[in-house]
């Protein structure tokens, strides 16, 4: 499972939509918080191959997407 301060995407479910790229900022069990780079912050279970980690441990890192 995903650990705190680690940097994710998340895949729509629809044709069109972006992905939300965001930092883990709390996990219990399968629900999983983000702080989007929105500024926006909500909490999930994600589906099978809906969340990609793209860097751990350090949040935003330079080079990216944000």
């Amino acid at each position: 499972m995903v650990e705190v301060d680690t940097r994710i995407v998340v895949e729509s479910e629809k044709v069109g939509v972006e992905p939300r790229c965001g930092v883990v900022t709390g996990v219990a069990g399968a629900l999983v918080r983000v702080r989007w780079d929105s500024g926006q912050e909500s909490s999930f279970v994600p589906a099978a191959g809906a969340m990609r980690v793209v860097a751990g441990g350090t949040g935003a890192l330079a080079g990216l997407p944000a």
